[in-house]
């Protein structure tokens, strides 16, 4: 009851400039984002949902009508494809410190991260950027990863090339009496000096497109506090990821850039050419026209009437005038350009597979759907380029992560080891999608062969294992041989009669 009367006198205070209201989160002083980069998130999330206003169009009689906007959403079909070529979830690390290395992979364990983060990549890849923040779950006793997406990270201090503090924005929508009110929780991670500060302040807002007045954090949270305090810390308490490639809608932004910003005039035409095929192959039903005579309904008896057509069929249209009898049916139906459409659809995406960086033949279109291309892909492909200039942002971030959580963790006393440098982690990526194993296992023999590699190095690379896995499976190679190698004494060879 208290807070509500106090954030009674908050509003009031606010309606008359005493207390802080923001209209968008961007407003706020600690905040550098430009509110312009928000807008091109909102768009590559409406382009990613595939979420687009109805088609309007007049009809024969000039009554406007509205219609759905079919697309092939191939924004979210490159965001996906791209992901999934990035990771799966065969991805490994190994720290060399044993300590570390337990506790470490016991949280990604238990975060599940593999699983998770190879769904969020792809929010990330969409979007042009993904947060990850280990905290520590007082319900459990554990680190958890909080995945914070695009449209509610906001950078504070940073340059281009790293994100050093930021905001993250937490809206909850809950129904009081008759009304709804939306409640916006940031929390802004700052450094002061070496201590790293975590502030959190709540705003609340009858509006959807408000972020409202400032509140006080017992309105909503009753155990959160407003200023949590580290010391000893290398990193920011978050880690943030964004595509490779450069941000050219603002070259002095953070902020990543979408795989497919750049390419939203062609996913334009790709969706307005597939949304016209699929009103042409509406439209280009049969269609005949029949005479008005031929339509009407005859008596059969007294009472039975009798219908020449069958009444679940729209293929019979009824002309009132011109034809006088049954021999004037008319076939108006249309020709369906089909293939004019899914030759104009598939140069598209040739345009889009070169703007996204993936190899020539990526995504076809058949008339019915998209394929993707699931062959082994080569090694000097575009494709396989994209790959590698992506790897190098996730495993920087998978490190960092790892990092910023064992430093959580000691500050918890859930950890009390060395805490490894980034250079100590080492992440190994699953390549099986780029390599044909029968032509790796024929080439690495042929080295072997040659003298020019060591059957350990082939069994390495073959097999894809460390040095230790791979020296013990040799031993048991020579060992498999020796079982069935037959020692043969010279002195008891038979001697061939003369």
């Amino acid at each position: 009851m208290f807070e509500r009367l106090r954030n009674f006198f908050r509003k009031a205070g606010a309606n008359v400039g005493v207390v802080e209201r923001l209209s968008k989160i961007t407003d706020h002083p600690k905040i550098g984002a430009n509110q312009l980069e928000y807008e091109r998130i909102a768009t590559a999330l409406r382009y990613y949902r595939g979420t687009f206003p109805k088609v309007k169009f007049k009809n024969t009689y000039g009554v406007t009508k509205e219609r759905d906007y079919t697309t092939l959403n191939m924004a979210e079909v490159s965001a996906h494809r791209l992901a999934s070529i990035l990771f799966n979830e065969e991805m490994t690390f190994e720290i060399a410190d044993k300590e570390a290395n337990e506790y470490a992979q016991m949280f990604m364990k238990d975060n599940d991260f593999n699983k998770n983060f190879g769904r969020y990549l792809e929010s990330g890849l969409a979007l042009g950027g993904l947060a990850m923040r280990p905290y520590f779950d007082q319900a459990t006793g554990a680190l958890k990863i909080s995945w914070i997406q695009a449209p509610v990270f906001y950078p504070l201090r940073s340059n281009t090339a790293d994100v050093h503090e930021a905001a993250i924005a937490t809206v909850t929508r809950q129904t009081e009496g008759s009304k709804i009110i939306y409640y916006t929780l940031l929390e802004f991670h700052e450094w002061s000096g070496q201590d790293y500060t975590i502030t959190n302040e709540l705003y609340q807002s009858e509006r959807a497109d408000e972020v409202g007045i400032k509140v006080s954090l017992k309105t909503l949270y009753e155990d959160l506090q407003p200023v949590t305090t580290f010391a000893d810390l290398s990193r920011p308490q978050f880690v943030y990821l964004k595509p490779a490639h450069f941000n050219n809608k603002d070259i002095n932004s953070p902020l990543g850039l979408s795989i497919f910003d750049n390419a939203i005039p062609t996913l334009r035409s790709i969706n307005d050419a597939t949304d016209q095929f699929n009103w042409e192959i509406k439209m280009g039903q049969r269609r005949v026209a029949v005479p008005e005579s031929m339509t009407q309904v005859m008596l059969q008896g007294d009472t039975q009437p009798r219908q020449i057509f069958d009444s679940n069929q729209n293929v019979y249209l009824m002309v009132e005038s011109g034809m006088n009898n049954d021999a004037d049916m008319k076939d108006l139906t249309s020709e369906i350009r089909s293939q004019a459409y899914i030759d104009t659809i598939n140069q598209k995406m040739k345009t889009l597979e070169m703007q996204l960086g993936l190899s020539s033949g990526t995504f076809t279109f058949d008339g019915q759907g998209v394929k993707t291309a699931t062959e082994v892909v080569s090694e000097n492909s575009m494709t396989y380029q994209t790959r590698n200039s992506q790897l190098t942002n996730i495993e920087r971030a998978i490190q960092e992560l790892i990092v910023s959580a064992m430093e959580q963790a000691a500050a918890f006393g859930l950890y009390i080891g060395d805490i490894p440098s980034l250079e100590d982690i080492t992440v190994n990526f699953d390549d099986g999608v780029f390599t044909d194993k029968a032509a790796q296992a024929d080439y690495w023999s042929k080295l072997v062969a040659a003298g020019l590699a060591s059957r350990k190095q082939a069994i390495m690379a073959v097999q894809g294992v460390d040095e230790k896995t791979a020296q013990k499976t040799l031993a048991e190679i020579d060992d498999t041989s020796e079982d069935v190698a037959v020692d043969v004494d010279p002195t008891e060879q038979p001697i061939a009669d003369d």
